[in-house]
């Protein structure tokens, strides 16, 4: 009985101490272990771990991957222009003692160091380069550029940056107002040199076309009149061919030929003397 009334309170006071002296470490955390504020030791490994109660402290970092979105800053480029940049980067701890000593393991405090290198490293990139070539061409060598240069500022800091993006570049108004001014202006004349050259280019086009319907008319009249002469020449041997057989039938069709076409109209009047070769027909009727 006395036995199990003294085991009871070493149990208590063994679970007591087994409780403030152990810490658990998640799989996505550093454990830093601090005695009187200075570094004794880094659990980096998930599991459970132990401490000195009263003594030690336990300060918990994130491993994962952060995101600083920064706010958007004005910069100015070789033209002197400015542009207004919103960027932001992805950064992790990869020593979390320096981070703590350098830092105070702050995570506000390393956002705004980061800031401010990511800004110097944007404003010293900028200012070689014109707007053109922040825009296009060069962001992506900026980007890779900036993040190595970075690396090795924050490498004393216990900071890793795995990457830097601009998500936006944009022109103040002042300037935007200017530039939409200028494209506008080279839009107009480029317009206007095309269709300038669209005009040269029809009036071109149409010079050719009448030239050749002139050819092709000229060509179809030529050959017209070449078959009518043709024509004319095989009905006229053909007529002497057939009158030729008999001419006094021949001379008798040609008159009445004659007499249709003079007196093809109810009003028309012919006067002739009465023994007339023209109306020679009229009196051999019979």
């Amino acid at each position: 009985m006395n036995m199990n009334k003294l085991l009871a309170p070493v149990l208590i006071a063994s679970a007591l101490l087994f409780f403030f002296s152990a810490y658990i470490v998640e799989q996505t955390e550093y454990a830093l272990k601090l005695r009187w504020g200075r570094v004794i030791s880094v659990a980096e490994t998930a599991g459970l771990h132990f401490k000195l109660p009263l003594f030690d402290e336990i300060r918990y970092f994130d491993k994962r991957i952060l995101t600083l979105d920064a706010e958007p800053q004005r910069f100015l480029t070789s033209e002197k222009k400015s542009v207004i940049v919103d960027s932001f980067v992805k950064w992790r701890i990869i020593n979390v003692t320096d981070y703590y000593t350098t830092l105070g393991g702050s995570e506000a405090r390393a956002s705004q160091r980061l800031s401010e290198i990511i800004a110097d490293g944007l404003r010293g990139k900028f200012g070689i380069r014109t707007i053109k070539e922040v825009v296009s061409g060069e962001r992506a060598d900026i980007m890779s550029k900036m993040r190595d240069e970075a690396n090795a500022r924050t490498h004393s800091l216990g900071i890793k940056i795995e990457d830097v993006r601009m998500k936006r570049i944009d022109l103040p108004e002042e300037v935007s107002n200017s530039v939409y001014r200028r494209m506008e202006a080279e839009r107009e004349r480029v317009a206007k040199e095309l269709r300038s050259r669209g005009q040269a280019e029809a009036i071109r086009i149409k010079a050719g076309a009448d030239r050749k319907k002139v050819e092709l008319l000229a060509e179809a009249q030529r050959k017209s009149e070449e078959l009518r002469g043709q024509g004319d020449a095989e009905a006229a041997k053909i007529y002497a061919e057939a009158f030729g057989k008999n001419p006094q039938f021949y001379h008798f069709y040609r008159s009445l030929n004659a007499y249709k076409k003079t007196f093809n109209k109810p009003s028309d009047i012919l006067v002739l003397e009465p023994n007339s070769e023209f109306f020679t027909f009229f009196k051999k009727s019979q």
